[in-house]
């Protein structure tokens, strides 16, 4: 192989250059270096692809090394590999690591998994391992335990008067919080982060939901909140634990180095401001004094349920407090974000849903003027509806999930299921496949949820997974729906989003699907 390699780069007419000379000087031992640049050439084209579209399986590495060669755009990546492998992969990780993963995007295997056979699919020791921070929230939780954290949470979130201290939350967060905001944005003309400002709305009407109190973040300063932004660090950190070997992650966090350290001054932040709130609302309680949202006609937030009502202990109320936080904050400016990504490359799509709302404006009012939309009249928005689960299916807010195998079982699409199998499904790639959502899967298409008579489309939850299936379907769907409905209704109607050109608009590699540089606009009026 070195002889044909040295005749054939001699076979090419360098006359400056001449390769027999120095070639007689080089001793044995030598001699590999001069393949290193070709082995490297090598090395590189397999990190990309195999012949067959799939990560190469290297020795020791494992495919780890495709995954960090493609971590910039892991979600897209993940989606290639599932359409070349027939929405079923097994990613083998480094080899003394444990971090093998059977990937699927398979409805099929989707609805065995989470419904038809969910007691073999709990989540398991190493998701609580890398969700540490969770506690032991309803996220981390399996079996009696998590089914009692359930059964409370839903009587809780589906108490009516939660729902009207819902509306009116929210109400007050668009009038006071956010319309300030794109006002002074229209006033002054300048360049408004779209994702930031539902990020802090979201922030903040979450956290009154929550415990009561309002940080504030959605205000014209823009202020710095530091719990906000620990949040964000934590969740990346999460993601980024799922391909770091265990015992190289505990040497790290031993020395405080790296990521464990960067999770670490996450935690401490969070663990200290989730602690000042649950001890203000025990004072407030206690000593009976009305703080905002507390006991007023309208409703009442969570933790003072939960404090009233089951008598918790703190350590319980910190994970609820954060669970309830990374549920609401994050999937709820996730969502909106790449709703209002998806019009801007779709402005038909905008036109019609303006169209649809103005159909839901009495008569005796003008619908040409600004306006902020209930509750009961969003309701009825067939269409409006449609798009926003079109968004929530190209987009999904939690773009993965995580279950673990206690048994062998063979799954619909005939792979074999042995115990301690850590499987993982892409809700991302789920939405772009095309044997599931059509050839068009790639297009934004709300008539797809609406059907031939005008009523909204029921899609199977394991085809449509934004809010999960089986048991652990999402809790706060309506919550969502109903937040999402206030916020985009009001916006569209009353503005209009001028997307920034000349940057792009990519995921970021977390567990929830942000925007990795932000969605730059500018807004005008709609009405003088």
């Amino acid at each position: 192989m070195y002889i044909y390699i040295y005749i054939h780069l001699n076979s090419y007419p360098l006359p400056s250059l001449s390769f027999r000379a120095p070639m007689a000087s080089i001793s044995f031992l030598e001699i590999p270096l001069v393949f290193i640049p070709f082995l490297l050439v090598f090395f590189l084209l397999s990190l990309k692809w195999n012949s067959n579209g799939l990560p190469w399986n290297w020795p020791f590495f494992g495919m780890t090394l495709n995954i960090f060669f493609h971590f910039h755009r892991i979600h897209d990546h993940l989606t290639q590999i599932l359409y070349q492998s027939s929405s079923t992969f097994l990613f083998k990780g480094v080899w003394f690591a444990d971090l093998d993963f059977f990937f699927t995007a398979n409805p099929s295997n989707i609805h065995h998994i989470l419904s038809t056979k969910f007691e073999r699919y709990p989540k398991g020791p190493d998701f609580k391992y890398i969700f540490d921070i969770l506690g032991d929230g309803i996220f981390n939780s399996d079996s009696d335990v998590w089914k009692n954290q359930r059964k409370t949470a839903h009587s809780l979130v589906r108490d009516e008067n939660f729902l009207q201290f819902l509306e009116k939350i929210t109400l007050k967060k668009v009038k006071e919080g956010l319309v300030p905001i794109l006002e002074s944005v229209c006033e002054n003309g300048s360049v408004l982060d779209l994702q930031d400002l539902f990020q802090r709305f979201s922030f903040d009407s979450t956290c009154m939901l929550v415990t009561g109190f309002d940080l504030h973040s959605l205000s014209l300063e823009l202020p710095q909140v530091p719990f906000s932004k620990a949040m964000d660090d934590a969740e990346e950190v999460i993601f980024l634990r799922h391909f770091f070997p265990k015992p190289i992650w505990e040497f790290q966090k031993t020395v405080h180095i790296g990521q464990p350290k960067r999770l670490k001054q996450a935690w401490k932040i969070i663990d200290e401001t989730i602690a000042k709130l649950i001890a203000s609302k025990r004072e407030s309680l206690g000593n009976q004094v009305k703080e905002e949202g507390d006991h007023e006609q309208g409703g009442v937030d969570l933790i003072t349920s939960y404090i009233t009502n089951t008598n918790k202990d703190d350590k319980f109320l910190r994970d609820t407090v954060l669970n309830f936080m990374i549920a609401g904050r994050d999937t709820l400016s996730s969502a909106l974000s790449w709703f209002f990504f998806c019009l801007s490359n779709n402005p038909i799509v905008e036109e019609k849903i303006r169209d649809e709302l103005k159909t839901t404006i009495p008569l005796n009012e003008s619908r040409d003027e600004w306006r902020i939309f209930s509750i009961e009249e969003l309701k009825r928005l067939v269409y409006f509806h449609g798009a926003l689960c079109e968004a929530l299916r190209l987009y999904p807010p939690v773009p993965y999930q995580h279950k673990v195998a206690v048994q062998h079982d063979t799954l619909p699409s005939g792979h074999h299921i042995n115990p301690k199998t850590k499987i993982v499904f892409s809700l991302y790639a789920l939405g772009r496949m095309s044997d599931v959502w059509g050839k068009d899967c790639m297009e934004f298409k709300p008539e797809r949820w609406i059907t031939e008579k005008g009523s909204i489309k029921h899609e199977p939850s394991y085809k449509f997974l934004a809010f999960n299936a089986g048991p652990r379907t999402c809790l706060g769907k309506e919550v969502a729906f109903i937040e999402i409905k206030l916020v985009a209704a009001t916006i569209i109607h009353n503005y209009n989003i001028i997307r920034q050109m000349g940057y792009k608009v990519v995921p970021n590699p977390s567990i929830i699907l942000h925007m990795k540089h932000g969605f730059k606009v500018r807004i005008t009026k709609r009405w003088c």
